[in-house]
């Protein structure tokens, strides 16, 4: 899980971030601050099965 997770945070008893929604009352701030993977990610049902080995990277 990233830094960020807030399951991981709140497990290692740490406080979530300022703009978790939780926090801030907006879904919007981690658009806002830039964290998020709006528009950077596809569903997996937009990409024919046969096709998925095309989006993982070969490093993993």
């Amino acid at each position: 899980m990233p830094d960020t997770c807030a399951y991981r945070l709140l497990y290692e008893g740490k406080e979530l971030k300022s703009w978790h929604h939780l926090i801030s009352g907006s879904t919007q701030t981690v658009h806002e601050v830039g964290i998020s993977v709006k528009n950077t990610t596809i569903p997996e049902y937009d990409i024919p099965k046969e096709h998925w080995g095309d989006f993982i990277p070969s490093d993993l």
